[in-house]
C-alpha cells in the first residue's frame, strides 16, 4: 500500500458529473430563501433554548453573551471557507466532498466519518432538548411522564421515549422528499423566530441591572474537575481547573459552539439547490449573521432577568419567565422551543443522510445506500438506517455528553475545510469561483487556529471519545472502504493531488 493511494484526490469535474448519475442523483428544488430558512432553522435550537443556562450557570455567568460572540467569530471564519467551497463544488457531502477534492481519499473518509458522528449525535442531542420542553409543557398541564420513559438523568435507568418518537416521525417526513421538508421547515422557523423575538422584547421589561454584577464572575478553582472532565488546555499545562473569569468565557464558548452548527449542513444540500453558485454563500453567511445577533440578545436578556446562579439548565428561557411570575410567556416559549427544536432535528437528520449518501456513491460505504427512490428522489435506505440509530441514541444518552462530542467533531470539520480552501486555490486556480473567501491564506489560517483553541477548551474525556471514534473509522476504511472505493478501482478516473 502506497501513500499516494491514500491521498488520491477525486477530480472536481468527476464530482460534478456524479450529480447526474442515473439512480444516484438528487433533484435541484431549493431556492435562496429555502437555504436561509434551513440555516436559521437548524442554527437556532438547542444552544439558545437549552445550553444557554448550562453555559452561564457553570462557566461564564452573564458574560455568556461574549461566549456566543466568540463562537460566532470562529464560525464566521469557517463559514467564509465553506461558502467558497460550496459555490465551487456544489455536490452533496459538504466537508467530505471538499476534502476528497483537495486533500485526498483517506482524509475525506476521516472527515466523512466524523460528519456522520457529528450529525447523528447532533440530531440526538436536539431531540433530547425537545423532549425536555415537551415535558415542561405537560407539567404545566398537570401531566408528568413515568420515570421509566422520561429520560431523567437521576433516579435510575430511564429511556427518553418522546425524543425517540420525534426522530422516527421526522425520518418519515424526510423520506417523502425535499419539497415537503422545506415546506415544513418554513412554518416551524416562522414560529421559532417569533418566539425568540418575544423573549427579547418581553424580557427587557424584567431585566434587573443587579443581575449583571459581576458581568464576568471571578475565576473559581474547581479541583473536582481534574482528570477527564477538565478542559484539555488546562490538563496540558497542569494547573488547577477553573470556571468563570476570562477562561470561563472560552470554556462556555466551546460549549455554546454547538448552537452555531448548521451553516455547514446548508452545504450538504448543495446538490439540491437550483442556483448553488449564487445562493449557497447567501444562505450560509446570512443565516449565521442573523442567528449570532439573536443569540447575544437573548443571552443578555435571560441573564438580566434571573441571576446566573439561579438559571435552569433544562429549560432556562421558560424558567426565567416563570421566576418573574410570567407563566404565560413561559408556556409560549415552551411551544416555540418545541417547534424550533423540531426543525433542528429534522435538518440534522437530512444533512446526515446526504453525507452518508455521498460516501456511499463513492463506494466508501455500500452502494445500496446511495440509491435514490424513483418517486420521492431521496436516499431512502440511508435515511431509514440513520434514523433508527439516532432514535436509539436519543433514548439512551445524556444531553451534555452528546453535545460536547458533537462540538469537537464540528470543529475538526471546520479545520479540514479551511485547509482545503488553501490547497484548492493552489492546485486548481482555474476553477470558476462565484464566491471567493477573502484574505487567503491568512483568513483560513486564522480559522484553523480559532477552531483549535475551542477544541482545546473541551474536556479531556471528549477528546478520548473522539479519538476512539476516529480509530473505529480507520478500521472500517481499511477493511471495507479502501477496497470498494470507486476511485481506487478506476471507476472514477481519479488523479493524484
Amino acid at each position: 500500500m502506497e501513500l499516494r493511494e491514500l491521498i488520491r484526490a477525486k477530480p472536481v469535474e468527476k464530482s460534478l458529473a456524479d450529480t447526474h448519475e442515473s439512480g444516484h442523483a438528487l433533484t435541484r428544488t431549493l431556492s435562496a430563501l429555502d437555504l436561509t430558512v434551513f440555516g436559521v432553522g437548524v442554527i437556532i435550537g438547542t444552544g439558545i433554548f437549552v445550553l444557554t443556562g448550562t453555559a452561564a450557570k457553570s462557566h461564564a455567568g452573564p458574560a455568556v453573551a461574549l461566549s456566543f460572540a466568540a463562537a460566532g467569530v470562529v464560525c464566521a471564519l469557517a463559514a467564509l471557507c465553506y461558502a467558497e467551497f460550496a459555490s465551487t463544488v456544489p455536490v452533496a457531502g459538504s466537508a467530505y466532498t471538499f476534502a476528497y477534492s483537495t486533500i485526498g481519499e483517506l482524509p475525506a473518509w476521516i472527515i466523512g466519518w466524523d460528519l456522520v458522528l457529528e450529525l447523528t449525535l447532533g440530531a440526538a442531542v436536539v431531540s433530547v432538548g425537545w423532549s425536555g420542553y415537551v415535558q415542561s409543557l405537560l407539567k404545566s398541564g398537570g401531566v408528568t411522564l413515568p420515570h421509566a420513559i422520561s429520560g431523567a438523568s437521576t433516579g435510575g435507568w430511564s429511556f427518553n421515549l418522546l425524543a425517540s418518537l420525534l426522530v422516527l416521525l421526522l425520518t418519515a417526513v424526510i423520506l417523502l422528499g425535499m419539497h415537503l421538508s422545506a415546506e415544513v421547515t418554513r412554518v416551524i422557523v416562522a414560529i421559532k423566530v417569533t418566539v425568540v423575538l418575544i423573549v427579547i422584547v418581553a424580557g427587557l421589561f424584567f431585566v434587573k441591572a443587579d443581575n449583571y454584577s459581576p458581568f464576568i464572575p471571578p475565576a473559581q478553582e474547581t479541583p473536582g474537575k481534574a482528570g477527564g472532565s477538565q478542559p484539555l488546555i488546562q490538563a496540558l499545562f497542569g494547573y488547577t481547573p477553573t470556571d468563570f473569569g476570562v477562561m470561563g468565557i472560552f470554556t462556555a464558548a466551546a460549549v455554546v459552539f454547538f448552537a452555531f452548527i448548521g451553516f455547514d449542513i446548508v452545504a450538504t444540500t448543495a446538490e439540491e439547490t437550483r442556483n448553488p453558485q449564487r445562493d449557497l454563500p447567501r444562505g450560509i453567511l446570512g443565516s449565521l449573521v442573523i442567528c449570532t445577533v439573536l443569540y447575544m440578545a437573548v443571552s443578555l436578556v435571560v441573564t438580566g432577568m434571573q441571576k446566573y446562579t439561579e438559571l435552569s439548565t433544562d429549560a432556562p428561557l421558560a424558567d426565567a419567565f416563570k421566576a418573574v411570575g410570567q407563566d404565560a410567556f413561559a408556556d409560549i416559549i415552551d411551544v416555540g422551543a418545541v417547534a424550533g427544536l423540531t426543525s433542528v432535528t429534522m435538518i440534522m437528520l437530512l444533512g446526515q443522510s446526504r453525507v452518508f449518501f455521498a460516501m456511499s456513491r463513492d463506494g466508501l460505504l455500500p452502494r445500496l445506500f446511495s440509491s435514490v427512490h424513483p418517486k420521492y428522489k431521496t436516499p431512502t435506505r440511508a435515511i431509514l438506517l440513520l434514523g433508527l440509530v439516532v432514535a436509539v441514541l436519543a433514548g439512551l444518552i445524556p444531553l451534555e455528553e452528546l453535545s460536547e462530542l458533537v462540538n469537537i467533531g464540528t470543529l475538526f470539520a471546520f479545520i479540514v475545510v479551511s485547509i482545503g480552501v488553501v490547497i484548492l486555490r493552489r492546485t486548481r486556480p482555474d476553477l470558476p469561483r462565484s464566491f471567493r473567501c477573502p484574505w487567503v491564506p491568512v483568513l483560513p489560517i486564522l480559522s484553523v487556529l480559532a477552531c483549535l483553541w475551542l477544541m482545546l477548551n473541551l474536556p479531556v474525556q471528549t477528546w478520548w471519545r473522539f479519538l476512539v471514534w476516529l480509530v473505529v473509522g480507520l478500521v472500517v476504511y481499511f477493511l471495507y472502504g479502501r477496497g470498494h472505493s470507486r476511485l481506487g478501482r478506476g471507476a472514477d478516473g481519479g488523479v493524484e493531488p
